[in-house]
C-alpha cells in the first residue's frame, strides 16, 4: 500500500487522476541520485536530522549494490557551507550549528560512502540541479532516467525530482529509499511526485527493473 493511502482519500485520488497520473515509464540508461544522505539529515543529533533514517539508508545500500554491479552512474549530493548571509539565502531553519563535538554535518554517512569514480555535487539550495554541474554529469553519461533517493522527501528530494522532470528526464523514486521527518509530508510529497513528475515504485520493483537492463545500460562512458 503506498504511503499516501493513509492521507489521501480514494475520492481525492480519483479526482486527481481524472487528468494526471499516467505512468511515465523508464528509459534504458538510468543513473542513481543519492540526495543529501549526510549526517545533517541522517542523524537526529543534528538540528535537521530525521528520527528514523535506517530503513532509507538500508534501501539505498541495496540499490547501490545493484547499480554498481551493473556499472551504472551514481551521483551524490551534499551541502555546501555558507560563509555569509547571502550564501545562506532565505532558508527558514534557524541555521544554528551542530554541537562542536559532532562530525561535519555535510559528510555522507559512512554506510553509503561514494567510490572514487562517483561524483559528489555540492549545493546550497533544495534541488540538486540548481547552480550545480549535475545536468552536465548526466549528459556525459548519456542518462535518460534518474532514480532519485535520499532526504528529505518533501524538500530536496521533491525539488530534485521536479527539476529532473523539467530537464525531460524520466524519474523513478523507490518508496523505501526516501525519508522525511514528518510522515504526512513524506506521503503527500510521494503522491504529488507520482501524480505529476515521475513514478513511485516499491524498491523490489525497481531492483527487478534494473536487473532486466543487464550490463548494456552501463556500457557507455
Amino acid at each position: 500500500m503506498p504511503a499516501w493511502d493513509a492521507y489521501v482519500t480514494p475520492a481525492e485520488q480519483a479526482l486527481a487522476r481524472r487528468e494526471w497520473g499516467r505512468p511515465q515509464g523508464t528509459g534504458t540508461r538510468p543513473a542513481l541520485l543519492v540526495v543529501d544522505v549526510t549526517r545533517a539529515f541522517a542523524d537526529d543529533r543534528y538540528p535537521l536530522g530525521c528520527p528514523h533514517p535506517r530503513p532509507c539508508i538500508d534501501a539505498i545500500r541495496r540499490l547501490l549494490e545493484t547499480v554498481r554491479r551493473l556499472g551504472l552512474p551514481v551521483v551524490y549530493t551534499s551541502g555546501l557551507p555558507a560563509r555569509n548571509p547571502a550564501e545562506r539565502g532565505l532558508w527558514k531553519s534557524s541555521g544554528r550549528p551542530p554541537a562542536p563535538s559532532l562530525p561535519d554535518p555535510n559528510q555522507i554517512v559512512p554506510e553509503l560512502e561514494p567510490l572514487p569514480t562517483e561524483s559528489v555535487v555540492r549545493k546550497r539550495r533544495p534541488s540538486a540541479f540548481f547552480g550545480t554541474e549535475l545536468a552536465s554529469l548526466l549528459t556525459y553519461h548519456g542518462v535518460d532516467t534518474v532514480i532519485v533517493t535520499g532526504m528529505v522527501t518533501s524538500g530536496c528530494v521533491r525539488a530534485t525530482v521536479v527539476d529532473a522532470f523539467s530537464h525531460n528526464l524520466r524519474v523513478v523514486v523507490p518508496e523505501e529509499a526516501v525519508a522525511d521527518r514528518i510522515a504526512a509530508s513524506h506521503a503527500i510529497a510521494l503522491f504529488d511526485i507520482h501524480l505529476k513528475y515521475g513514478d513511485v515504485h516499491p524498491l523490489s520493483e525497481v531492483l527487478t527493473w534494473l536487473e532486466t537492463l543487464g550490463g548494456d545500460a552501463g556500457a557507455g562512458r
